[in-house]
């Protein structure tokens, strides 16, 4: 059985919960996004896999998910990167934790994801090995590419990602 770490605002732990329960009940729990990009700049996207139990098919950032008891935010990201896109970490550079804020996301399946999210930096110019009951697809883009993409189909990107891009471009120097 997964569990998330329940949280309050101040990232502090208050609890752990089951997965599921947690985003049927939208709690609030810490959770990771990472963004990697390679040498020409691109960020690397995945289309989440058709078997996801919400949002399948949908394109977002390179991975995301929740960090495990005891284990630190980069421990985390470079865990779900393996065991998702089969990313050897020695392959990983300049991994950082960048920033962190709170979002709530409503799914039409009843399902809440409501997370302290710590959105983590990278760059990455390696082969994948992807698991395909978690990836269906990746790809490289570009930010202004990304950004008319966004703007045009929102549809085929994950309601997270819409959040997190949007907060995540807020932080780039002006």
């Amino acid at each position: 059985m997964e569990t998330v770490i329940l949280v309050n605002t101040a990232d502090q732990p208050v609890g752990r919960m089951e997965k599921f329960e947690a985003h049927q009940r939208g709690l609030l729990h810490r959770a990771f996004s990472v963004f990697l990009f390679n040498e020409r700049g691109e960020t690397l996207l995945q289309q989440r896999s058709a078997g996801k139990y919400h949002s399948p098919l949908l394109w977002t950032n390179s991975c995301c998910s929740h960090q495990r008891e005891g284990e630190s935010n980069l421990e985390a990201a470079t865990r779900r990167l393996y065991e998702e896109l089969g990313i050897d970490p020695s392959q990983i550079s300049e991994l950082k934790d960048s920033f962190h804020f709170i979002y709530r996301a409503e799914f039409d399946n009843g399902l809440t994801e409501h997370e302290l999210d710590h959105v983590i930096l990278g760059r990455f110019d390696g082969t994948f090995t992807l698991n395909t009951e978690e990836v269906e697809a990746v790809r490289w883009i570009s930010m202004p590419d990304l950004t008319r993409e966004m703007d045009a189909h929102p549809e085929q990107f994950t309601a997270w990602f819409q959040i997190i891009f949007r907060e995540y471009q807020s932080h780039l120097p002006q």
